[in-house]
């Protein structure tokens, strides 16, 4: 008995595989509505993906290790965030966005990623950056949702990742070097931040 041989190809099935590999990428059709959507890191977080434009894709490799969490205040409104990370142009990203009057967490880039937050290589390497909407002279923006559901993200990201939870390795995005950046400003309230964060 001779064994089974592969059946020949048609020219009908040639042509149509010739003709999806030309075929751009773009004019592929999209994932079905039923296709999930991977999970977000943080378990409460909804995912706001960034454009991919905005970061850099699985680059984490040992010995390098995530061990800092940089606080940022956006200057604009949660909407408005998240419209900015999904334009490819502005060439920004957080990880995360906390809104204030309800403290919802927005992922925008998973932790795995690098996100464009810190304005300095060496530290948008090491660490997880956390947008807060606001503005930096407007302290009614920093709610205590604000405060409560952003304190929980820090404390599981550190948990996750190993990382100290002190004021050494949970930083302002003013104290990255290099940075014209004066935020989350004055009227952060670090102490009360760094205990929610330890309690939670």
């Amino acid at each position: 008995m001779d064994p089974a041989r592969p059946p020949i190809p048609t020219r009908r099935r040639v042509l149509k595989g010739a003709a999806l590999a030309v075929v751009p990428y773009a004019l592929l059709p999209e994932p079905s509505a039923g296709a999930r959507t991977p999970a977000p890191d943080h378990p409460s977080a909804v995912w706001q993906p960034a454009t991919s434009a905005n970061y850099t894709r699985r680059r984490r490799q040992p010995p390098r290790r995530v061990d800092l969490v940089v606080i940022h205040v956006t200057q604009t409104d949660y909407s408005n965030t998240l419209a900015v990370f999904q334009n490819r142009r502005r060439q920004v990203s957080a990880h995360y966005v906390v809104r204030s009057r309800d403290g919802h967490v927005a992922q925008c880039v998973r932790e795995s990623d690098i996100a464009w937050h810190a304005g300095n290589w060496d530290y948008n390497t090491r660490s997880i950056g956390i947008e807060h909407e606001g503005w930096v002279d407007r302290p009614a923006y920093f709610t205590n949702a604000l405060y409560e559901h952003s304190a929980r993200l820090t404390a599981a990201i550190c948990d996750r990742h190993g990382i100290p939870k002190d004021g050494a390795h949970i930083i302002g995005h003013h104290e990255v070097p290099g940075t014209d950046h004066t935020d989350p400003g004055p009227h952060w309230d670090w102490p009360r931040y760094l205990r929610l964060v330890n309690s939670a």
